[in-house]
């Protein structure tokens, strides 16, 4: 265990645990779009900054990448955070004008709607937080996802912008997206989802649609477990 203040609170914890997760545990709110439980923290967003002085250094650092370490002072609202937060705002903002999620952010924060950058006009509302991507990769197990281009013609998508035949519609890109960039619609025995829509299997049990047959039929293979077992909803297990 080690332990370090975080704004004006001592607190313990175990060594190399990142900050954020410190400072949540504690009952510290730090703003982020791209952090999630399930996942490595890549630090995209940038809205996790703090500062940490650490002897007579001080430095600003992004507390979901940051492990804890014994007898650093963190500030998460120091006057040289809240900069580097409005202008990180401001930038997303700009990419993202549509967001409600966004503005509703920056609203929260005391950020001004107004950004000194000129706002896109694609629509869009992907921050390249790769979470949907590690979403698809790492915890589903396909490779349905992922970015094409460079700079500002940098885009997410399926490979040649084409249904994915690796997709199996389980929707978690959809879930995980923090600012709701990817969507989902759903009918009683369908689901739509990255430009495929998948038949969904109804429940053995109570007759439910509850998951995309494709979605079945791959925990089926991966798992080994017969596929009559897996067409039970959760509900009637």
């Amino acid at each position: 265990m080690v332990k370090l203040v975080i704004d004006g609170k001592t607190v313990q914890a175990e060594e190399g645990k990142i900050l954020l997760t410190v400072a949540r545990e504690n009952g510290i709110e730090i703003p982020t779009l791209c952090s999630h439980e399930t996942l490595e923290n890549t630090g995209a967003c940038r809205l996790c900054v703090v500062e940490i002085t650490k002897g007579k250094r001080k430095k600003i650092v992004t507390s979901c990448l940051y492990a804890a370490e014994d007898g650093i002072v963190v500030d998460t609202k120091s006057d040289r955070v809240l900069k580097v937060r409005r202008f990180v705002m401001q930038f997303l903002m700009a990419r993202c004008p549509t967001s409600d999620v966004i503005r509703d952010m920056a609203a929260n924060m005391g950020i001004a709607p107004e950004t000194r950058f000129k706002p896109s006009e694609d629509g869009k509302t992907c921050i390249f937080c790769r979470l949907c991507v590690k979403a698809c990769e790492d915890v589903v197990g396909v490779s349905a996802l992922g970015f094409a281009f460079r700079g500002v013609d940098k885009a997410l998508g399926t490979p040649y912008r084409e249904p994915s035949p690796a997709c199996i519609g389980c929707g978690s890109c959809a879930y995980i997206c923090p600012t709701r960039q990817i969507t989902m619609s759903s009918t009683e025995n369908t689901r739509s989802i990255c430009g495929k829509t998948f038949k969904m299997k109804a429940c053995s049990v109570c007759g439910r649609y509850f998951a995309p047959e494709e979605q079945l039929a791959f925990i089926s293979k991966k798992t080994g477990v017969d596929l009559e077992a897996l067409s039970v909803c959760s509900s009637c297990r």
